[in-house]
């Protein structure tokens, strides 16, 4: 017999509804049925969501959160982040990658993200050879996947090169290098495991960046993803930026758009520093923009100018990115209030009068999330049962009519609001904790305290 939940309200296709029974069978939602009373042997809940996206993360980097905070001497930026970032991934290793990534997928789901897309580029041993299956950290984070529950977009990193073209790589990045045949090996192997692993999981490609892949690699990778997701890096900091067009004549954006068939399987992740024409074309071309803005305020980036890429009808979604704090309303609360902080004004992510900022932060990553990551979003038939249920409870929540509780949520309440997580229709977090925190935080604990730094 189906599951079957009921929900007090719930938002379906961006609208409340009210009175919501969903029924899920094999993880699937089979019914949705609005504007009916709670029966015998339903779960009744207050308030449904549905899960959220999180479109980008790179999951080893929870375990550093915190130890690129002090600095440095001359201009602390990214650059001299990814230093520390390099002396931190030279002691992983596939077990301490598994306690680390388990961490930060729990974390994730009680966030309210349901499905993570894992931009993985540690591929090879410490030594940067290749283990003795090429696959083995991938695993990993297949295996903290399956112990979290959270659904998996596996988007493995293709990195070839140092610098803006095809520069040879630095000692750094001895544990991301391929070549294209190793890495056309790695995907097959991948996307077999993954069927046979995790019930939903997608593989997809990620050429690392425009400066670690050269115009051929590119387009060879564009036609290794199929219709799979394609990820890149792009137009993140300025020093990026300056050294493309010292290199092409053209920024990262620009290039990208006239080298590539960029369509909608393409995310361009962060792409914060883009001309107005850039941001109409990126619209244009269906690709969504992956924005990241609790990592890319801590890394100094910069904050992506959304007004006139929402304007020319752009797709976004956000990630958690480096994890240095994982919380799923963080990055939607931040993504508005970076805007506010730029144009000095308020309300710049809804885009005409009378719209809830909250509506429009949610709704636009959701469905941008979603098609990043290769899914149907939502709480729509035959979707994946994700749904996040709210505390009505919440004082925040109190007495708030339905069009009113994504702006309480996102902009008051915060994760403290989430009561349950569904993923594939079991429930994963229940009072905002997931059912495997003790003893995933107990493995986080051991494996960071044994570590060399």
């Amino acid at each position: 017999m189906p599951q079957r939940l009921h929900f007090g309200q719930a938002l379906i296709d961006g609208c409340w509804a009210a009175n919501v029974r969903i029924a899920v069978a094999d993880g699937r939602i089979a019914t949705v049925e609005p504007g009916v009373a709670p029966e015998r042997g339903d779960e009744r809940h207050a308030i449904a969501l549905p899960g959220m996206p999180n479109l980008h993360s790179h999951a080893f980097q929870r375990g550093m959160a915190g130890l690129a905070e002090i600095r440095g001497a001359g201009d602390d930026s990214f650059w001299t982040w990814r230093e520390v970032m390099y002396r931190f991934v030279d002691r992983l290793d596939p077990e301490m990658l598994a306690a680390i990534a388990a961490l930060a997928y729990v974390e994730m789901l009680e966030s309210g993200f349901t499905r993570v897309g894992e931009f993985h580029y540690l591929h090879h041993d410490r030594d940067g050879r290749a283990f003795a299956d090429p696959a083995q950290m991938s695993r990993a984070i297949f295996a903290a996947a399956a112990e979290s529950g959270i659904g998996l977009t596996h988007l493995p990193v293709f990195y070839a090169h140092a610098g803006f073209g095809g520069a040879a790589p630095n000692e750094g990045q001895r544990r991301f290098i391929h070549d294209f045949d190793g890495y056309a090996r790695l995907l097959d192997t991948l996307r077999a495991a993954a069927t046979c692993d995790l019930p939903d999981a997608i593989v997809g490609v990620a050429p690392h960046s425009l400066r670690a892949v050269t115009q051929g690699e590119l387009a060879a990778l564009a036609e290794l993803a199929g219709d799979a997701p394609i990820h890149i890096h792009i137009a993140e900091q300025v020093k990026e930026v300056e050294d493309c067009v010292a290199w092409s004549g053209q920024q990262p954006v620009e290039w990208l758009l006239g080298h590539a068939d960029v369509d909608a399987r393409w995310c361009a992740v962060h792409a914060t520093h883009m001309t107005n024409d850039e941001a109409r074309r990126l619209a244009e071309s269906g690709a969504v923009a992956g924005l990241c803005p609790v990592t890319e305020a801590n890394l100094g980036d910069g904050i992506f100018d959304a007004v006139p890429f929402l304007a020319a009808g752009g797709r976004f979604g956000v990630g958690s990115d480096s994890n240095v704090l994982i919380d799923m309303s963080e990055e939607l609360r931040w993504l508005e209030y970076g805007q506010r902080l730029a144009a000095k004004g308020r309300n710049r992510v809804a885009r005409a009068p009378g719209m809830s900022s909250g509506q429009a932060l949610f709704d636009g990553a959701l469905a941008g999330g979603a098609q990043a990551l290769g899914v149907v979003g939502g709480i729509a038939l035959g979707s994946s049962a994700d749904v996040v249920s709210l505390d009505a409870h919440h004082p925040s929540l109190a007495g708030k009519p339905a069009e009113q509780i994504l702006d309480a949520f996102l902009f008051a309440s915060g994760r403290a609001a989430i009561d349950c997580v569904w993923r594939r229709g079991e429930c994963v977090v229940r009072g905002g904790r997931h059912r495997a925190r003790d003893a995933v935080a107990e493995r986080y604990r051991r494996a960071i305290a044994g570590f060399d730094r």
